[in-house]
């Protein structure tokens, strides 16, 4: 069943389709530009859930468009603020309408830069088993959701296939990759990224436990932030009235869908089960709360 008001995926002829992501598809506009747009589908568990959310893609572009340009003095970004609208026929207008952006066309690097500032999720399990995260010793003794006692850390993982899952890498196999020139910088400026908005985000009751940035270069080796910043499907959100350490607080992002789906009869591989209303509903209010609180 997919709620006829939501962009389960965008059906654009007038530009070559790239590719459908979990979440975005993208077009080629020319040889250096981009159209990416946030359609209302859902992942969890790295599948596409089958039930869209509507009007989550508007929620997402209008708080990465904040992000994006709030953080703009840190680091470029991709944005080249041609008008979406503009790039395709006249009878596609409603299908980019709020929810794309025409992009630089930039080299991804072949990472996922991701930011803890509290022990949890995977950093949780990580620090359970080894008493570090990503090989990055951490003191003994700290409870689950607890702030990390050093400050942020750059914690980054592999990117995987479709339906497969990310793992967390060490920073040598990172400067094997790119180099340790790169790996600092990239390291440097995502952990500066979060730091100012989980700085802001605090002053407005939200806690932002981690984050997941994407960096691309251009031809220069010039680094950008691309993709999509600080939303509820690449961070974790929490209200601070609400945060213990010792538990996972109530989140403003997939965590009722995650939730539910870990009490199905369910294998986390494709096809995953419809969402009922009641949850899509939460979803929903808690991505629009996000979006007030922050904006």
């Amino acid at each position: 069943m997919i709620n006829p008001s939501a962009l389960f995926e965008t059906s654009i002829q007038s530009l070559p389709l790239l590719h459908r992501g979990k979440v975005r598809d993208i077009y080629a506009v020319n040889g250096d530009k981009l159209l990416i747009v946030q359609t209302d589908r859902l992942s969890a568990f790295d599948v596409i859930l089958p039930t869209a959310v509507p009007g989550k893609g508007k929620l997402l572009t209008a708080l990465s468009d904040f992000w994006f340009k709030k953080l703009a003095h840190v680091m470029p970004n991709h944005l080249t603020g041609i008008a979406p609208e503009s790039v395709v026929a006249e009878n596609e207008r409603e299908q980019v309408r709020d929810r794309a952006f025409v992009i630089r066309r930039l080299e991804p690097l072949p990472i996922e830069v991701i930011v803890r500032g509290y022990v949890v999720g995977s950093g949780w399990k990580d620090y359970q088993q080894t008493g570090a995260i990503c090989g990055i010793q951490l003191p003994a003794g700290l409870k689950l959701a607890e702030k990390l006692p050093g400050g942020a850390i750059f914690t980054p993982s592999t990117k995987a296939a479709a339906g497969a899952h990310d793992e967390n890498i060490s920073l040598a196999e990172v400067e094997n990759q790119l180099g340790k020139a790169l790996t600092a910088k990239v390291s440097e400026k995502a952990i500066q990224l979060y730091t100012e908005a989980s700085d802001y985000a605090a002053q407005r009751g939200i806690i932002i436990a981690d984050t997941k940035f994407e960096f691309g270069q251009d031809d220069a080796g010039e680094l950008y932030l691309i993709d999509e910043v600080l939303t509820p499907d690449s961070s974790r959100f929490w209200p601070a009235d609400q945060y213990q350490a010792g538990q996972n607080p109530p989140s403003f992002d997939k965590q009722f869908v995650r939730d539910w789906l870990e009490k199905q009869d369910w294998n986390k591989k494709a096809p995953a089960p419809e969402l009922p209303d009641q949850i899509l509903q939460q979803t929903m209010e808690k991505y629009q709360e996000a979006l007030r609180l922050l904006t």
